[in-house]
């Protein structure tokens, strides 16, 4: 037995001392696409076309913002998820593309083994706004008055 267990270690240290350390590839080496599934010139493109000048700076390369727009953002969000795996398309969107279209709509990729989230760039309430004549000052008002009239 102990002459099997010396014969293992021999060949394990065989092949550990013949593994060389492959060098990390430089990333990224070429332009970073992303991906907005919203027409240009909204809030989402808005804001990843700011982030995308200060990842430019930070990567060394330049950042495409690409707006490919339709079917509520599934056709934007396709294209990324049908993108080679080599972190060179990226893809901006928000919970109305990344969540709420995989739950409601039957799409030809899966949201959940596709895709892969990087991070959380935002976080934003959302406003119920009425014109200054509306004499309710808070949501309990306005839902009284709503019904009242």
């Amino acid at each position: 037995m102990s002459r099997l267990l010396s014969g293992a270690a021999l060949a394990a240290a065989v092949l550990v001392a013949g593994i060389t350390h492959a060098p990390a590839q430089d990333y990224p080496t070429h332009p970073v696409t992303v991906v907005v599934p919203f027409s240009a010139g909204g809030p989402t493109d808005a804001l990843i076309r700011t982030l995308g000048n200060r990842m430019r700076e930070s990567l060394g390369q330049p950042v495409l913002v690409e707006n490919v727009t339709g079917a509520a953002g599934t056709i934007g969000v396709g294209r990324v998820a049908r993108a080679a795996p080599d972190g060179y398309t990226l893809s901006f969107g928000h919970w109305s593309t990344h969540v709420i279209n995989g739950a409601v709509y039957p799409l030809p990729f899966d949201l959940l083994t596709d895709l892969e989230p990087v991070a959380l760039l935002t976080s934003y309430p959302m406003l119920l706004v009425a014109k200054n004549g509306v004499p309710a000052k808070d949501l309990k008002e306005f839902l009284t008055w709503v019904k009242a009239n």
